[in-house]
C-alpha cells in the first residue's frame, strides 16, 4: 500500500512538472520562441534564440490596488492567432514596414477570482507583451501599483545602461532628463540608486545580444524603467519616483478597465544587425488622431547652442534665419527668452523675414508648471490647457512651424498626460513639437503625426558645458545607435564644424573629434527634424566639400541597415534615403580601426568619400568600389567618415 501512495505521489509530481510550462509561441521564422510557465502560483517566462538561451526563468505579474496579479496564480487558457499589417511612417529609420508576427494570449486568475491577460507578438528577432486586465466585478477602475515583470539574465552577460537621474536634481531641480552617461561592457546586477532607463543593452557573450525597452506609453499609464535586485541576474520593470514632478502625483497607473499596459519590448539577436534595424517600437503601436495637416521635417540652425543666451535678440536671429537660407535648412530654432529679449511684436516681423527666405520659425518653450524651477521664458504656456490653446492661437496666426518645449518632470503618468496634452493640442493648430529635456519617446513617431522628435540623451549642449563630456564624444556615439536612437528619435543638435565650442571659434572648449566624425554623426543620428550646430562663420571657414555636405544630407530616411561595429568601439551604419545611400562610421578606440565592410547598394559604382588623414584632418575624393561591394577604410581615432552616392 505505501509503495503504492509513494507511486501516486511521484506520478503527481510528474505530472505537475510536466504542465509547469502552459504555452509556448516561435517567430514566423521559427528561430525564436517563447515559453510560458505556472508553478508554485506565480507566471513566467523565458526567451530561446536559436536553441540558446537569452533570458532564462522570468517573472510576469502586477499589483493593483484591488487585486495581487502577482501569486496564488492559476492558469485558465490560452490562444494563438497571427497579425499581419503594412504601414509608412517618414520619420523612423525605415519608412515602410511589412510587420509579420505571431502572437499569444495567456490567460491566469488569482485567489480572488480576477483574471488577467499576457498578451505577446514574436516577430523574427522581436518579443513584445503586455498585460491586458478585464472588469472585476464591480470595479471599472484601478491603480496598478507595481509589476513583477521582469529579465533574467545568463550569468555571462554584460550590460550597457544609463542610469536613471536622482529626481529634482541639476540644473534647477529639473533631473530626471534622461541625460546620464552609459558604461560599457559592465558586469550584470550593479545597483543604481534610482535604476536604469530605457532602453538597456545586454550581451550575452558568444550567445548573442538583448534589447530591452517599452512601447505605446501614453496619457493612460507612466513610463517605467529598469532596476537591479537582490538576485545579480535579474533586472525588473519599476515605476516612477515619487520625488518625480517635484513630488507631485501618483506613482502607478489609473486605469480604466479593461485596460492595457504599454509593451514590455524584447529584441534578440546573434548579432547587433537585429539590435539596430529593429521596428518593434513602431510595429505594435497604432496613430492615437489624424494630423491636421501634412507636417514638414528638415534641417534647422539654432544660435543657442554655441552663441548662448546672449544671441536671443533681433539681429543675431537674423543671422541664422540667413545662415538656414544660405544652406537651403527648412527651420530655424529660436531658444530660450525670446519672449523677453524680442517679443511678440517683432518676432511676428522675424517670421515674416523668415518666411520670405522659405525658413519656417521653431519657437522654444518651458514646459512649466510647477515640475521644477527652471525659470526661462515663455514660462506657464504650456501647462495649462486654457494658457496653452490661447498661446498656440497666437502661434498659429503669426506663422509659426513648431515647438521645443523643454524642462519635463519625469515619468509619472501626470507627466505622459501633459505630453500627450501638449501634442494633441499642438495638432489642432498645425503646430510640430520636439521635446527637450525629457523622457525616451516610446512610440511617439507613428502615435502622434505632429511629433518630431526628443533629447532625452546627453546632447550637444553638454558638448559645450563639460569637458568630461568633450573628452567622451566619441564613446558615447558610437553607444547611440544601438541603444538611445534604436527605439526612438533622437534629437542631438550636434555636427559641429567649429574647432571650438564657442562663438569666437577660439580659446576654449576645443574638440575633441575629427570634422569626419561630426559629418558622419549628421547621418548616424535620426531625427525627423535636426538641429545642426553650424554657425555663420562656417560659411567662410569650412571647406566647400563639408558646406555641400551639410546642405545636401536629409533628416528623414527609408531604410537603415547596419554595417559594422561594436558599442563603445566603433559604429558603421547605412542609411537610404529614396535612391541615394549614405555610410557613415565613427572611432571611439585610441587607435586606428581597420576595416573590411561589405557595401553592396556601392557595388561596382564610383563613390563619394569623406574620411579624415592620420593627423585628424578630412577631405574628400571620389573612389571606385570593387564588383563585389568589398571596401577597405580606416577610421582614425576619434574620426570618422561618409561614404555616398
Amino acid at each position: 500500500m505505501r509503495k503504492k501512495v509513494l507511486y501516486i505521489v511521484f506520478s503527481l509530481f510528474l505530472i505537475s512538472k510536466s504542465f509547469a510550462q502552459v504555452a509556448e509561441i516561435s517567430s514566423p521564422d521559427g528561430h525564436l520562441k517563447l515559453h510560458v510557465f505556472s508553478e508554485e502560483g506565480k507566471a513566467s517566462y523565458n526567451v530561446i534564440l536559436q536553441g540558446k538561451a537569452m533570458l532564462e526563468k522570468s517573472p510576469l505579474g502586477l499589483v493593483t490596488n484591488e487585486s495581487d496579479f502577482s501569486k496564488d496564480l492559476k492558469f485558465v487558457d490560452s490562444k494563438k492567432d497571427i497579425i499581419s499589417k503594412k504601414y509608412t511612417n517618414e520619420k523612423i529609420k525605415k519608412s515602410e514596414i511589412d510587420y509579420k508576427a505571431n502572437t499569444l494570449l495567456v490567460n491566469f486568475s488569482n485567489a480572488d477570482q480576477h483574471q488577467i491577460g499576457i498578451e505577446f507578438q514574436v516577430s523574427n528577432n522581436n518579443i513584445a507583451f503586455r498585460y491586458i486586465i478585464p472588469p472585476m466585478k464591480e470595479r471599472l477602475s484601478v491603480v496598478v501599483q507595481s509589476e513583477t515583470t521582469g529579465y533574467r539574465f545568463p550569468s555571462q552577460t554584460t550590460t550597457f545602461l544609463s542610469p536613471m537621474m536622482k529626481p529634482m536634481t541639476g540644473f534647477a531641480r529639473t533631473a530626471p532628463s534622461y541625460e546620464s552617461g552609459y558604461k560599457a561592457d559592465a558586469e550584470l546586477g550593479i545597483p543604481s540608486d534610482y535604476g536604469y532607463v530605457f532602453p538597456g543593452l545586454f550581451h550575452i557573450g558568444n550567445e548573442g545580444w538583448v534589447l530591452l525597452s517599452e512601447t505605446g506609453v501614453n496619457s493612460s499609464y507612466c513610463a517605467s524603467h529598469l532596476e537591479t535586485t537582490a538576485e545579480k541576474s535579474l533586472y525588473k520593470v519599476a515605476y516612477p519616483n515619487i520625488a518625480e514632478n517635484n513630488g507631485f502625483g501618483s506613482t502607478g497607473a489609473a486605469v480604466s478597465l479593461p485596460g492595457k499596459t504599454p509593451w514590455r519590448t524584447i529584441t534578440v539577436g546573434s548579432s547587433l544587425k537585429p539590435i539596430i534595424e529593429t521596428t518593434i517600437p513602431f510595429d505594435v503601436v497604432d496613430p492615437m488622431y489624424e494630423p491636421s495637416q501634412e507636417y514638414q521635417f528638415g534641417k534647422s540652425t539654432w544660435s543657442w547652442i554655441l552663441w548662448q543666451d546672449n544671441s536671443m535678440n533681433y539681429d543675431d536671429q537674423v543671422k541664422f534665419i540667413d545662415l538656414a537660407a544660405a544652406l537651403k535648412y527648412q527651420f530655424i530654432l529660436m531658444d530660450a527668452l525670446w519672449d523677453k529679449n524680442i517679443g511678440k511684436e517683432r518676432m511676428k516681423n522675424l517670421i515674416q523675414y523668415a518666411k520670405s527666405k522659405n525658413v519656417g520659425v521653431l519657437l522654444w518653450y518651458n514646459s512649466n508648471g510647477a515640475a521644477n524651477d527652471a525659470p526661462m521664458g515663455p514660462r506657464n504656456k504650456m501647462s495649462s490647457s486654457i494658457e496653452r490653446k490661447k498661446e498656440m492661437k497666437w502661434l498659429k496666426e503669426a506663422g509659426v512651424k513648431g515647438l521645443k518645449v523643454d524642462f519635463f518632470g519625469g515619468d509619472k503618468q501626470e507627466t505622459m498626460r501633459l505630453y500627450e496634452d501638449i501634442l494633441s493640442d499642438a495638432n489642432d493648430f498645425g503646430l510640430t513639437i520636439i521635446f527637450h529635456g525629457a523622457t525616451l519617446p516610446r512610440g511617439w513617431e507613428v502615435m502622434y503625426p505632429n511629433y518630431a522628435g526628443s533629447e532625452a540623451v546627453l546632447a550637444s549642449e553638454m558638448l559645450y558645458f563639460s569637458e568630461d563630456v568633450r573628452k567622451q564624444e566619441a564613446f558615447f556615439a558610437t553607444l547611440h545607435p544601438f541603444i538611445r536612437n534604436t527605439v526612438g528619435s533622437m534629437e542631438f543638435g550636434g555636427t559641429f564644424l567649429n574647432k571650438y565650442l564657442t562663438k569666437s571659434n577660439r580659446a576654449k572648449n576645443k574638440r575633441h573629434t575629427t570634422d569626419g566624425f561630426q559629418l558622419a554623426t549628421a547621418i548616424l543620428f535620426q531625427n525627423p527634424v535636426q538641429m545642426f550646430g553650424i554657425m555663420p562663420n562656417n560659411l567662410t571657414d569650412a571647406p566647400e566639400f563639408q558646406l555641400s555636405f551639410m546642405k545636401e544630407v536629409p533628416t528623414l530616411w527609408d531604410e537603415t541597415v547596419f554595417i559594422d561595429g561594436y558599442p563603445g568601439k566603433y559604429a558603421v551604419v547605412a542609411r537610404r534615403h529614396a535612391d541615394q545611400w549614405y555610410v557613415a562610421g565613427v572611432n571611439a578606440e585610441k587607435k586606428s580601426q581597420k576595416l573590411k565592410i561589405k557595401l553592396p547598394m556601392f557595388a561596382g559604382k564610383t563613390v563619394r568619400f569623406i574620411n579624415d588623414d592620420a593627423k585628424g584632418n578630412s577631405s574628400e575624393k571620389e573612389v571606385k568600389v570593387n564588383a563585389k561591394g568589398d571596401f577597405m577604410i580606416e577610421i582614425q581615432p576619434n574620426g570618422g567618415f561618409v561614404v555616398r552616392n
